[in-house]
């Protein structure tokens, strides 16, 4: 699949979430099998670009290409500026937010709030790609508003004739949020109504179901969010399932124990002592999920305060698991 310039090693894409997708978490999916990973959306208002917290989201030293950095915004010209903004610290794709549900997101009209003014998308999106020419330009939907207006179809063809490269669609509508099943129909409508690649997002947990889902759609891509969450080889799977037919076995323990004490020193790394511990807490949980003891497992990890007690526990945690799968057998 190539965006733009862009050919990617396969067509499985991290989706953007807050506060999980930062760089540690796209560059770990990228290095287990992630053809490409979309950054954590960056508010356009200009008064944020200043802060810590920005700066660290639009670093990509070193990352794997093509480095995609999502944006979100209802002004199509601070749309315009933070899409300069990041490309000139890095950004190779700019991806543009109006799929979030978010409650504080679709009050300021921004995100999935935006498919109920069709007007302004069009403006929006001519601002930014006339604001990057350089840059291949993407964007984000849901299926529509609510059930009753379920327009992707139209927001597609949008967003094709102002020269979107590439477009994802998550199946369900902004009224949905996350609840229900994501429905598919809508987006096998979208992709046979455009001729730009689409990309299908929405309750991919399995290889079975990302095999499901392109044959239902057709698209050319799928994007998988909260399933990678503590489990960041799933791209791996996916990817070894849809070119054999065969899945792979589970991960020992021993492996799954050294992906999470790499994703937990890159996070030290990446923000620092007393951020990094936070921050890694909830991938802690996730990795630790289904794990025997796993629940006061967490409920004492999450009371530690340094990078060094917390890494150890991590180790004794599954040190033990490892000697209890040793005894049974």
């Amino acid at each position: 699949m190539r965006i733009g310039p862009y050919t990617l090693s396969n067509n499985l894409i991290l989706a953007p979430m807050a506060g999980i997708t930062d760089r540690p978490f796209r560059q770990l999916c990228k290095e287990l099998g992630a053809g490409m990973a979309v950054s954590e959306m960056v508010s356009s208002n200009s008064l944020l670009w200043g802060s810590d917290k920005t700066r660290r989201r639009a670093n990509h030293d070193g990352e794997i290409e093509p480095r995609s950095v999502q944006i979100m915004g209802a002004d199509p010209k601070l749309m315009a500026e933070a899409a300069r903004y990041n490309v000139d610290n890095g950004a190779q794709i700019i991806d543009i937010n109006m799929g979030c549900p978010a409650k504080k997101v679709c009050n300021v009209q921004a995100g999935s709030a935006l498919l109920r003014d069709e007007v302004l998308v069009g403006r929006i999106l001519d601002a930014v790609v006339g604001a990057v020419p350089e840059v291949p330009v993407t964007l984000k939907i849901r299926t529509g508003w609510d059930r009753d207006n379920r327009n992707g179809v139209t927001i597609g063809g949008i967003a094709e004739n102002a020269g979107i490269q590439a477009l994802a669609v998550h199946g369900r509508t902004r009224a949905d949020a996350y609840r229900g099943e994501a429905e598919y129909e809508t987006i096998a409508e979208i992709k046979s109504a455009l001729t730009i690649p689409v990309i299908a997002n929405g309750d991919i947990s399995t290889p079975e179901k990302a095999q499901q889902v392109f044959e239902a759609t057709g698209v050319d891509a799928v994007m998988i969010g909260r399933a990678a969450q503590g489990r960041p080889w799933i791209f791996r799977e996916i990817a070894h399932y849809l070119e054999t037919g065969e899945k792979l076995p589970e991960p020992t323990l021993e492996w799954v124990r050294d992906i999470l004490l790499g994703h937990l020193g890159n996070l030290y790394d990446f923000y620092g002592e007393y951020t990094g511990v936070r921050m890694a807490r909830k991938h802690i949980s996730w990795y630790s999920k289904g794990q025997r003891h796993g629940a006061n497992f967490r409920q004492a990890v999450n009371r530690t305060e340094g990078s060094e007690e917390q890494y150890r526990m991590v180790e004794e945690f599954f040190a033990q698991l490892i000697d209890s799968r040793e005894l049974a057998a």
